[in-house]
Formats: structure tokens, sequence, C-alpha cells
């Protein structure tokens, strides 16, 4: 709350970092990212799901943790259901960004539920990034084009190039959704709760993959959150009694 009072409506120098700037860091995201559509059209397309089913989830869903999710549960075997409750729930951290970025963009009622579909972490960091609610507007709106376009292209030319390919296992091609959200939320862990709740996340997700069906994993590590949280607010109200027995 404390960064979005402090956006203001400046002009196309406002802030130390020109328009231009802004574009070129955006672009830089979008195109970096966007690329890895190719790496998900191809590994829905080695999952078994057909040509149109993998371009409709990248035009609908356009989250790629909770594709890359879905389709790798799927192609271990689990339950459609688990599947698409796992890409669900690593999907609502997307409605926590709509609610910050609601506040820094101040977007118009009517361009609100289509900046929605652009909600996602690439757009979040880039818009947040800026030091005005200029850049903030073109940041998110530069890289949320340049991306969504780019990674429905690349997702169609890899769902067509995957017989081509061949064995997707062998290239690795799954792995590079999940290390490019590594890369966006690595510096964005700042606290020491943010970096426990991230760590016993990895432990809980990577711990039971052997033990319990494909995409479970994934809804229990959701679960290090309120978790971690709990914890915390239980030293916090043992520490302030402890300071008011002491104060009588």
């Amino acid at each position: 709350m404390a960064e979005q009072t402090a956006l203001v409506d400046t002009g196309a120098d406002g802030g130390g970092k020109t328009d231009a700037a802004v574009v070129r860091d955006a672009l830089g995201v979008g195109v970096a990212v966007g690329l890895s559509g190719f790496a998900f059209g191809v590994t829905s397309a080695g999952s078994g799901l057909t040509l149109l089913q993998t371009c409709v989830l990248s035009l609908l869903v356009f989250t790629g943790a909770s594709q890359f999710a879905l389709v790798g549960a799927l192609a271990a075997g689990g339950n459609p259901l688990t599947a698409a409750a796992g890409a669900f729930f690593l999907g609502v951290r997307n409605a926590f960004y709509g609610l910050r970025l609601s506040q820094v963009l101040v977007l118009p009622r009517l361009l609100r539920p289509f900046a929605a579909q652009w909600v996602i972490d690439e757009t979040t960091a880039v818009a947040l990034a800026q030091p005005t609610r200029r850049g903030a507007r073109i940041g998110f709106t530069v890289t949320g084009l340049s991306l969504y376009l780019l990674w429905n292209l690349t997702t169609l030319l890899g769902a067509l190039g995957a017989k081509a390919i061949g064995d997707t296992d062998a290239w690795g091609l799954d792995a590079a959704g999940p290390a490019v959200f590594l890369a966006l939320l690595a510096p964005m862990l700042r606290t020491a709760t943010e970096r426990v709740v991230a760590g016993l996340a990895v432990v809980l997700g990577l711990g039971l993959l052997p033990v319990l069906p494909a995409g479970v994993p994934v809804l229990v590590a959701a679960l290090a959150a309120p978790g971690v949280l709990l914890l915390r607010g239980r030293r916090e109200a043992r520490s302030s009694g402890d300071t008011t027995g002491e104060d009588r």
C-alpha cells in the first residue's frame, strides 16, 4: 500500500525513467518469457493433448505455471480433476496480483476485464518495478501484449513441431516454464517469512512426489503459506504476551 500511494501520474520522464526505457524492459521480459511457450506447446502435445486443446489453454488460461502443472500431471497419469485443481491453486496467486495492480494502475472500468487476462507474474513484476503510474501502465501493457502474442504463437509452433522433436523428456523442455517462473520469483522473496514459505513449499512438493498421485503434491505445497503464517502469528502473540507480563 505504501508503494501504491507513492505512485503519481507524471510526464514522460517522470521518476527519472523514460517511456522508451520502460518499453525496452517490458519487451525484454515479454520476448524472453514468450519464447518458452514453444516448450509448453511441445510438452502439452507430448502429454496427449490435441493441437486445439493446447492452443485454447494458452489463449484462455495464459499463465505458464498453471499450464505446465496441468499437462505435467496429466502426462504423469494423474487424475484430470486433481491436475485441474493443482493448476487452479497455482493460478490463485494472480487474484492477489490483481488486487495490488488495481490500485497501482487505476484503469477505467471498461478496460479492467480485458486487463485481467494479462495479470500474471511477468506483467506484475514489470508494473510494480516502475516508479510512476504512467510507467506502470506502459510496462503492464507492453509486457502483457508482447507476451500474450508471442506465448500463443510459440505454443502453436511447439504443438505443431512436437512430432518432429520426438521424445520431449530427452530435451528437458518441460523444465523451461518452471525455470522462468523461479527466475522471476526469486528476486521477490525479500523477507525471511517469504523465503521460509518458498523453501517449505519446495520441500513438500518434491518430497511428496514419490508417494502421492501426480498433481496432489502441488496442492499440499500450497499449505506452506498458511502454515508458516500461523506459526509466525502464534510466535508474535506469545512474544506480545511475554512483554505484557513483564510490564506488569
